[in-house]
């Protein structure tokens, strides 16, 4: 595939997975709806990384948000780059058994809401780019 194709396959891809964590979200499994935003946003990132990188287009394989922005060389202001500092971490909190406990018992109703709140801002810059 080429960069245009990829980047619409990320693209959609993170569509679907944001349609997922709001289904997710009203049903109360917060922690899984905080994981499928962090999936939401991974899947932007390696979309712009398809964008910018023509030459070899293929995302590197990693789940690390900071490390993707970095790659997909966007300059990312610095609200929008706390916001996915915090999502960053709800790739391993919701995924491990050792780290879903406590997750789960910071993950409120409100704290979610206001989670997927950032991530609906971060996913809004991010097709912007």
């Amino acid at each position: 595939m080429d960069n245009i194709n990829l980047m619409e396959y990320w693209i959609k891809s993170s569509d679907e997975d944001y349609d997922v964590m709001k289904v997710m979200v009203e049903n109360k499994k917060n922690t899984w709806s905080l994981f499928l935003g962090h999936l939401v946003i991974e899947k932007l990132l390696k979309g712009l990384y398809a964008k910018n990188n023509p030459e070899n287009p293929v995302a590197p394989k990693v789940h690390n948000l900071i490390l993707l922005s970095q790659k997909a060389n966007i300059e990312v202001p610095n609200e929008i780059r706390k916001k996915i500092q915090v999502i960053n971490t709800f790739n391993i909190s919701a995924r491990y058994d050792d780290y879903k406990e406590s997750f789960k018992h910071k993950c409120t109703d409100k704290y979610t809401l206001e989670q997927i709140k950032n991530i609906e801002e971060v996913q809004k810059w991010l097709k912007k780019q």
